[in-house]
């Protein structure tokens, strides 16, 4: 080891560790940095980081400098080897000689043979035990105590980076959750109803109309309210007081700002759910993270005032986060702003409750809406939301489409053109604000709000009843969801079960794979929710445009014609055995069906069947039991699973049409490159053939088929795809009441005789037309 101090070294460290952060992308990536330099500075053989697992008895080893680079991601129980000692012990484990200690355990992977000595310092999250830091050299080797307290300073500093990116991780994609009503606005929006009122006003009153990005659909019109940032937020002329002093008082305001956090993250957890509740619990994680508190008092011991220290350091992340190519870690700057906000808030004496009260129903504008304001304000009375700042990304639009608040943020210059007696219109949907708008416009507006009135409650009154045509042919409107919140949105719109549950979503929020107990407790819940009613479960389907934290994926050109879904899960079998695994343990809670993603052929069908079957022996000899009447589905999402559609429907019980990526694999166009969305059509003749060819394959095999994806949400798309022979859709929640109408209003006859003039048409242009004109005559 080198001359140097202990505790010179590990103070050293913790700066190097802190540029490394800085500059690396991801967890794994400053992980992997970090082993690198802490065997290079405590002159060690082998540096590793083992993280534990969700259920609190599994050890993981994520990052390793001189053990076989193969060992990365074995695992080890607590009670197992000197590593697992020092969790049960929470407390630090050493010795020259580990071979000839009684806990001393080989794993034949890691190929430590040739090692002697052992240092393992386990790391904490809230006391309790996240991973463990191990030192290990080939010679025997006394390691001393300010060694050991430097390793000790080094996992303190790697407890605060596991713990930010695990709680950043849990609020990842949030963003899919959908708004409530937000299908009929645009269908009047789509119309033209409100686009040429628009228009028209445009044009007149220009300076009237501003635009931004729609961030929550639907629309209000209303007085506002101005969320001005008090005083005591901004910045004061400090006075100068001793150090000590003004360590106190920061410490003081940090305890007020982590219970008002606490407040808000149960007030959230109460109004939404757990997810969006963890927006705060990440801020109170941020506000306990000693790495961030250290650097306040630091400056502060330099003389700083502790308005200035806070608002330094906080600067800093927010300059850090603002550096990063990724637009969702990029976003996260808004939520430190938001934490030295509320710590300078309570070291200025202010306080945030005065914002919650709203008088009467106000439209909210703000330079920007952080998550905190959103949490304390009545929501009832907040019925629309304006800023100049934010976008998609930010939490407090997640929220906001989560509350079904109509937002558009992103207006530049509203702060300027509006004020507390202002009238405003909120378009979520095009993205549009007009402020004090001319009465022809206020009219358009109220008229809009007056038929979304009437259409929800003639909508909720048929809720309860079944999907069927006027001549008795009866359709089953099922619901697509991918997180456990999504569960009370599809139950209050009428779903007859669950035709699609996106398995990614979990993954994505947590910091490694879920092991099959807890995928199992997940999967249950969500058969629990729907009682005696069909649930399909889809395997994994990461890759292309959604990708894991923690799961090194490799650098593609063209990703969506890469490694992604049921390739992924082939090629990782451990992955794949322990969802299967953890489907199957939940399986007699209900219903169950299982889904394959992206299958291109029958060989794919039959390997996933002998895999099945070999976890369900696997089960049976663990005692373990699971419903017998599993039914096994593929996604037809490939033009070659089109071709052999027939093929596949002899090897499993079911056919399920993924119209989003049959799109654009049979049009060969990323939907979500902007530069090629026109060529993405629903309507392409290419598309509709394949989905009658989808059909026909299932009924000539006696099966069922399925279709899920956005297309099925349109009511006229719905009837379209009734006549092309589809009994069965999977949509989003909020579309099942409209589509539900539609097919209720029409018979089977009538939707094939439009199915057939549809498959008689060479361009997606005339269809288009077409069904427009059918959709105006039904009044759809």
């Amino acid at each position: 080891m080198p001359e140097e101090t202990g505790e010179k070294l590990g103070l050293r460290t913790l700066e190097d560790i802190s540029m490394l952060i800085l500059h690396s992308h991801d967890l794994q990536e400053t992980l992997d940095n970090i082993v690198n330099l802490v065997a290079k500075r405590m002159s060690s053989d082998v540096c590793s980081i083992y993280l534990l697992e969700e259920d609190g008895e599994t050890l993981r080893l994520h990052a390793t400098r001189g053990l076989s680079r193969l060992s990365v991601g074995i695992t080890m129980k607590t009670s197992e080897g000197l590593t697992g000692l020092a969790v049960e012990q929470r407390g630090v484990v050493a010795t020259d000689n580990a071979p000839l200690h009684p806990r001393y355990k080989y794993f034949r992977q890691t190929k430590e043979e040739k090692v002697l000595s052992f240092l393992g310092v386990p790391f904490f999250e809230r006391n309790n035990p996240i991973g463990v830091l191990v030192i290990q050299n080939r010679d025997a080797r006394t390691f001393t105590s300010q060694e050991i307290s430097a390793v000790s300073t080094i996992a303190w500093q790697i407890s605060s980076i596991v713990s930010n990116a695990k709680l950043l991780d849990s609020i990842r994609k949030k963003e899919e959750e959908r708004a409530f009503y937000a299908a009929e606005v645009d269908r009047l929006r789509k119309s033209g109803e409100l686009k040429d009122s628009g228009r028209a006003s445009r044009k007149e009153h220009g300076s009237g109309v501003m635009t931004g990005i729609g961030i929550s659909p639907g629309f209000a019109l209303g007085k506002v309210s101005v969320l001005h940032r008090g005083a005591s937020e901004e910045a004061v002329l400090e006075q100068a007081r001793p150090r000590g002093e003004e360590q106190t008082r920061f410490l003081h305001a940090l305890e007020k700002a982590r219970i008002q956090t606490l407040y808000m993250e149960k007030r959230v957890g109460q109004i939404l759910s757990e997810a969006d509740a963890a927006i705060f619990h990440s801020h109170l994680m941020i506000l306990e993270d000693r790495g961030f508190i250290g650097k306040i008092t630091a400056l502060i011991d330099q003389g700083l005032g502790a308005h200035t220290a806070v608002s330094q350091v906080v600067e800093n992340y927010v300059s850090a986060f603002a550096r990063m190519q990724d637009p969702y870690l990029r976003e996260r700057s808004a939520d430190m702003e938001d934490i030295g906000r509320r710590i300078c808030l309570a070291l200025n004496g202010g306080n945030h409750k005065h914002r919650e009260r709203l008088r009467d129903p106000r439209i909210i504008i703000a330079r920007e809406l952080l998550p905190s304001d959103l949490a304390i304000m009545d929501h009832a009375k907040v019925i629309g939301i304006a800023t100049e700042k934010g976008n998609q990304n930010a939490h407090a639009a997640i929220m906001a489409r989560a509350l079904g608040i109509p937002a558009v943020f992103g207006v530049e210059g509203l702060l300027k053109k509006t004020g507390a007696r202002c009238e405003m219109v909120v378009d979520g949907n095009s993205g549009c604000v007009y402020v004090n708008p001319e009465q022809r416009i206020k009219k358009e507006y109220q008229r809009l709000q007056g038929e979304f009135d009437q259409k929800q409650r003639a909508l909720e009154g048929i809720r309860e009843l079944p999907a069927v045509t006027t001549d008795g042919c009866t359709v089953s409107l099922l619901a697509n969801i991918g997180l456990l919140s999504d569960l009370k949105v599809a139950q209050a719109h009428g779903a007859e079960g669950v035709g699609l549950y996106r398995t990614e979503f979990p993954f994505m929020s947590r910091k490694t794979f879920p092991g099959r107990i807890e995928q199992a407790a997940i999967y249950r819940k969500v058969l629990e929710g729907f009682p005696g009613l069909p649930v399909t479960i889809r395997t994994l389907d990461i890759g292309g445009d959604k990708e894991l934290s923690y799961f090194p994926h490799p650098k593609e050109d063209n990703p969506f014609l890469g490694w992604r879904s049921m390739r992924i899960s082939l090629d990782r079998e451990d992955i794949f055995r322990e969802q299967l695994a953890a489907v199957l343990l939940a399986s007699a809670s209900g219903r169950c069906n299982i889904m394959f993603p992206m299958i291109s052929g029958v060989d794919e069908v039959r390997r996933i069947k002998g895999i099945l079957e070999q976890v369900k022996e696997e089960l049976r000899n663990d005692g373990k039991e699971f419903a017998g009447d599993i039914g096994l589905g593929v996604m037809v999402e490939l033009p070659a699973a089109v071709l052999v559609a027939d093929m596949l429907a002899r090897e499993v019980d079911y056919l399920s049409i993924g119209t989003n990526d049959l799109i654009q694999y049979t049009l060969a166009c990323d939907r979500n490159n902007p530069r090629v969305k026109k060529w993405y059509d629903p309507y392409h003749p290419a598309v509709l053939h394949s989905i009658k060819k989808v059909a026909e394959a299932a009924a000539g095999a006696g099966k069922p088929a399925s279709l899920c994806g956005e297309m099925a949400g349109e009511p006229i798309n719905a009837v379209l795809l009734l006549g092309l022979g589809m009994r069965s859709f999977s949509l989003s929640a909020p579309n099942i009441p409209r589509v539900k109408e539609a097919i209720r209003s029409i018979s089977l006859a009538q939707a094939e005789q439009i199915a057939g003039q549809v498959l008689g048409m060479e361009s997606a242009l005339s269809i288009k037309s077409y069904l427009e004109a059918v959709q105006r005559e039904l009044g759809l």
